[in-house]
């Protein structure tokens, strides 16, 4: 066979070969998992923020309890100001922690705010945990924001 011959025998061949290469089906992927999911609480308007350990560790969050304090003479419930949320409509709110990297929307309403605290008139019992770093972030997980 002549070199002329060889190659046009060759040619197809490669062709046909690296054709065949690009019809591979896709590799699967590995199935990914969401940082934050988020459940309707049954009997009402909220949701159940669950996170993974990491995406709670990448948004930093952080938290604190509602302390029952005497304020003005007066015993009183109080949360750090970084806690409180106002939604759009102006209602106060915190973010609950009744387990680890689980978060739940509490109504809040504040009395009167204080240096750092938030001197509430109704809220979550005392001793409860609260985000204080995180809240915003949580509050775009329960509302799907930016997704």
């Amino acid at each position: 066979m002549s070199r002329m011959n060889r190659w046009i025998t060759v040619v197809p061949i490669v062709a046909f070969s690296v054709t065949l290469a690009g019809c591979e089906p896709p590799a699967v992927k590995a199935t990914e998992t969401k940082p934050a999911q988020v459940e309707a609480i049954e009997g009402s308007e909220l949701h159940k923020v669950t996170l993974t350990p990491r995406a709670a560790e990448r948004l930093d969050i952080k938290t604190d309890r509602v302390q029952e304090m005497v304020v003005r003479g007066v015993k009183r419930k109080v949360v750090p100001y970084a806690a409180v949320l106002y939604d759009a409509q102006g209602t106060n709110w915190v973010y609950t922690s009744p387990q680890p990297l689980v978060f739940v929307r509490h109504k809040i309403v504040v009395d009167y705010i204080s240096g750092d605290r938030a001197v509430l008139s109704q809220g979550p019992p005392a001793g409860t945990v609260v985000v204080t770093v995180g809240a915003a972030e949580l509050f775009g997980a329960e509302f799907e924001i930016g997704h």
